[in-house]
């Protein structure tokens, strides 16, 4: 079931109260915030792996270090 057929089986006509579906779901309490680790939202981090695959495939590819 999406989240607009949740918030219409819940609140039909919620487009007359809620000026997004966002905020109708956040208000019927169908979605809630989360607090999370921060490391997680760093994308350096992240993507740390993804980062030195290209490195390695551009040493294998290449040789040597790659410019940066």
């Amino acid at each position: 079931m999406s989240l607009r057929e949740k918030v219409e089986d819940l609140l039909p006509n919620w487009e007359r109260w809620y000026p997004s579906l966002f905020d109708a779901a956040s208000d019927l309490g169908i979605i809630r915030e989360e607090v999370c680790d921060p490391d997680s939202l760093n994308l350096n981090r992240r993507h740390a792996k993804v980062r030195q695959r290209a490195n390695d495939a551009h040493v294998e590819k290449w040789g040597g270090k790659p410019q940066e």
